[in-house]
């Protein structure tokens, strides 16, 4: 039913014209101020703001209703701080002194309930002055002419929010040349120039959002998701701009790609999510929707049990908005959304939460919100109280009372607002230079005009960020990435963890998914082949693969080819290539070195220190009772032993193999030949004493060292025989540890002397100490007193003992990766451990006599070999007796006398 005339008479009750066709009537009703939802009970669907230049705004204030109705409930963020935004810029531009001054803007403010036909319908209003209307048969009841006021006149629109609706209103504004300046719809469809000409937007458009959204999914490993779009030009084109992109770029496959119908019906949630788990490999699910339908997505993931299942990269739609996900949160943890780049701006909080009911009638949907956000019930004419809810007091506050975030594209909104006044800023410097107010050239203000205006804007926005545009009226991309985190944070929410602009910078280590989980889950077809294995791929699916071994020595040469690595090269741990096999030496820091050097340096210590003390005391009894020159040998060929360690420990090179192969079996064989020489003529002594006290030849000190010279030339002749045959040198061997695994393999730095040369090189020493050891238990029963065939035959003993346990410890060592460490430290210490024992038990106890009893170091009456050959046999004799009376069980006191 229409209404009674007021002030005018407006078309009255004369509705034939209308009857068959609404939306010339709802043009009809909106050309004498009016909408369709002036009528009945239906709200106000219209905000006038008086100026001297009109600008447009749609938002939606109200939620899509359902079927059959047009609105449904008020949208608090989206809807009214958006609203607010336009207002607050409004009063900012005009209390400022130096934008449009003397000119005061105003707005024409529509709400589109989330509906593109309904926005349509309402952006009518727009262009009704511009529309040649023919009043002519239009009657009141009385007969009299109606008096129609006026409309104001729009010359820019700010708006809309959803691409669809800016898509349907662009459309019907480009044939008024009415420019519009949208701040959120970034459909890519609106970028073409020629069929939107007159659109421009302060956010970037979705091809850019496409970009970074494919940028992210390759930032975190994934090549297998899946789309989910709402049906409709934001949805749509979003995920086709990035379906497009993703397949230029590669590396990326759609394993489905699923729309929500605009009219979803009963159960059509769960179907889509079944769909989903149909590829479950798929996990990511790259979602361009609008708010409404990102909820019920969430709970039929919720629903099915499948929390913590999908990961959501959600589009701005989704952006940082709590609405999405209430009572959704744990269904969209883990959820990666992108946002424009935004700020917080602080003007618009102070704005906005000192609204109240008495201070701000001018937005007349702000008593519905008052109720929503306060949840409560306003008492109104006609309306019957609900007993169920509390009576608002007009008391409360925002923030305070109730829980406020400021909207995430508030910022937006005020910067399309700015845009459209700074473009009618420098059109009226232009057109009325010096005029106060506005000028004859600039009313009515012209549309094409002004849009080039529009286009040239360039300032620091809002947020202190340029603002600008192209020439498809697009602004720059600039993007927040948020992630929706609830596990191990103070305040569960959405972080920001990176930006992208042109390019992406993506903070992986501050991402979290379900559960706290710090790992990023997989998105895959196939997954990643181990180490040392390449893709042998799936014929027709080029994201899925099966896994083949690269084994051995063999590398990637690429992610489909195997390789052989160089014989000095082994493949790298990930198999991409090959690296150069390690070379291995024994270092002087290693543990397999500083013990043999520690026992080698004591050694050289103490076989110096008892060289000294010989010389020193050279004419001493006990230094000449031991034949001092067969001893200097001795001591000498010790000596020598200890020095090789420090050489079989140096880094290989030609002087040190040649030191090597000299004094490896030097020092051991004059050692040992010294040491023969003397138990030789102990034992030939004896045993001539038996027969004759004729004494045998050749045991004149002169003699012993001729003997000795002549043992020892044998062992200098095979090694300059060697020098001659095979000159020393160094090699990297690399075959000697290349097992089969690669990470073991090494190439070993060494002299030229494998392991039977080296051992070789000692035979012949060890062939003299064999028969030193020999003639040493021939001679044991000789009398101490008389000389040193027992102290050489303890120290051949044990000397035995060592190299026995040193040949299976060195050939049990061979496949072993330190064969080398083991080996020389073995030999060394074998080495060092033959001179100590030599050394402690042949001319320690003379040194410490020498040093603290020299009461004991005196000339003792000289006895004939005659002399000594029979007391040796008395003593022979006697210990012959011991033992076989005692084979008789009888007893016997030993003889002390000796």
């Amino acid at each position: 039913m229409m209404p009674e005339a007021g002030p005018y008479c407006l078309l009255c009750r004369s509705t034939s014209l209308f009857a068959s066709r609404p939306w010339l009537r709802a043009l009809g009703l909106l050309l004498v101020g009016f909408s369709p939802l002036s009528l009945g009970t239906q709200p106000q669907s219209s905000l006038k703001i008086e100026g001297d230049i009109t600008l447009g705004g749609l938002f939606p204030v109200h939620s899509r209703g359902p079927a059959g109705v047009p609105c449904g409930e008020i949208k608090r963020e989206k809807g009214i701080h958006r609203l607010e935004a336009m207002l607050y810029a409004l009063d900012q531009i005009n209390s400022d002194p130096d934008l449009l001054p003397n000119i005061t803007l105003g707005a024409r403010i529509l709400d589109t309930c989330s509906r593109d036909t309904y926005a349509l319908e309402q952006s009518l209003t727009f262009v009704q002055a511009l529309i040649q209307k023919d009043n002519s048969g239009v009657r009141c009841s009385n007969g009299e002419t109606p008096i129609i006021p006026k409309p104001e006149r729009v010359v820019g629109v700010i708006g809309a929010s959803g691409s669809s609706v800016s898509i349907m209103v662009a459309n019907v504004l480009r044939l008024f040349a009415i420019p519009q300046i949208s701040y959120a719809s970034t459909a890519p469809e609106l970028s073409d120039n020629s069929r939107y000409e007159f659109f421009s937007r302060v956010v970037p458009p979705d091809s850019y959002q496409a970009q970074a959204m494919l940028d992210i999914v390759k930032a975190m490993g994934w090549n297998y998701v899946s789309t989910l779009a709402s049906e409709g030009n934001y949805g749509e084109s979003g995920v086709d701009s990035f379906m497009q992109i993703s397949r230029e770029a590669g590396g990326l496959c759609i394993a489905q790609s699923i729309r929500i119908p605009r009219e979803p019906r009963r159960g059509e949630f769960d179907k889509i999510i079944k769909r989903l788990m149909e590829t479950s490999n798929a996990r990511g699910v790259i979602i361009f929707a609008n708010e409404d339908d990102i909820k019920r997505v969430l709970q039929a993931a919720k629903k099915a049990n499948l929390t913590g299942h999908f990961l959501f990269v959600g589009s701005d739609s989704w952006g940082a908005k709590s609405s999405p996900i209430e009572d959704q949160e744990e269904v969209a943890e883990g959820a990666v959304t992108i946002l424009p780049k935004r700020a917080s701006i602080d003007g618009f909080d102070q704005y906005f939460t000192s609204r109240s009911l008495e201070n701000n009638r001018r937005n007349i949907w702000f008593a519905e919100f008052w109720e929503d956000d306060f949840k409560c019930k306003l008492t109104r004419p006609g309306i019957k109280y609900d007993p169920d809810r509390r009576k608002c007091t007009g008391e409360e506050r925002i923030s305070r009372d109730s829980q406020y975030e400021q909207e995430g594209k508030v910022q937006f909104v005020i910067d399309a607002v700015y845009a459209m006044a700074h473009a009618l800023h420098s059109m009226h410097m232009d057109l009325c230079p010096g005029s106060m107010g506005v000028c004859e050239k600039m009313d009515p203000v012209e549309g094409r005009m002004l849009l080039q205006y529009i286009r040239s804007v360039n300032f620091n926005g809002s947020a202190g960020t340029a603002v600008m545009f192209n020439e498809n009226g697009d602004a720059p991309g600039r993007y927040d990435i948020f992630q929706y985190q609830m596990s191990n944070v103070s305040n569960p929410g959405y972080r920001v963890i990176g930006q992208w602009t042109n390019h992406l910078r993506l903070n992986l280590e501050e991402m979290q998914w379900s559960g706290g989980d710090r790992k990023i889950p997989e998105s895959v077809c196939s997954f990643p082949c181990e180490p040392g294995e390449r893709k042998k791929m799936v014929k027709g699916v080029p994201c899925c693969w099966h896994c083949e071994l690269c084994d051995g020595y063999q590398f990637l040469l690429d992610e489909f080819t195997c390789d052989m690595c160089p014989f000095d090269m082994r493949p790298l741990k990930n198999r991409t290539g090959c690296r150069p096999t390690p070379i291995i030496k024994l270092e002087w820091s290693s543990p397999w070195a500083i013990i043999p050097v520690f026992l080698a340096i004591l050694g050289i210590l103490a076989t110096t220190g008892v060289i000294t003390t010989f010389v020193r005391f050279n004419d001493t009894p006990i230094v000449r009772a031991s034949g001092r020159e067969l001893s200097y040998v001795l001591l000498t060929g010790i000596f020598l032993i200890y020095l090789i360690t420090f050489f079989m420990i140096a880094e290989p090179s030609a002087g040190v193999c040649t030191i090597r192969r000299l004094l490896l079996g030097l020092g051991m064989c004059i050692s040992y030949a010294a040491m023969l020489t003397k138990t030789n003529r102990i034992y030939r002594i004896f045993e001539q004493g038996k027969k004759s006290v004729t004494p045998p030849k050749f045991i004149s000190p002169t003699s012993q060292l001729i003997i000795t010279f002549i043992l020892i030339s044998v062992q200098l002749l095979g090694v300059f025989i060697w020098f001659g045959v095979v000159p020393p040198h160094t090699t990297i061997d690399y075959d000697e540890l290349k097992p089969p695994n690669p990470e073991f393999a090494r190439g070993i730095l060494k002299c030229d002397m494998s392991d039977l040369s080296l051992i070789l090189c000692l035979s012949y020493s060890i062939v003299l100490m064999i028969t030193c050891t020999v003639y040493a238990i021939k001679s044991r029963g000789v009398p101490e007193t008389f000389n040193e065939a027992k102290p050489i035959g303890f120290t051949m003993y044990t000397t035995c003992i060592i190299w026995l346990a040193f040949v299976p410890i060195f050939f049990g060592t061979a496949q072993s990766t330190e064969k080398m460490f083991i080996q020389t430290t073995t030999l060394t210490v074998s080495m060092s451990l033959s001179a100590t024992v030599s050394l402690g038990m042949l001319y320690i106890p003379k040194v410490y006599v020498i040093i603290f009893h020299p009461e004991q170091n005196v000339q003792k009456r000289k006895r004939s070999f005659k002399a000594v050959v029979q007391a040796a046999t008395v003593s022979t004799r006697l210990s012959q007796k011991v033992n076989d009376k005692q084979n008789g069980e009888s007893k016997m006191e030993p003889d002390r006398s000796q």
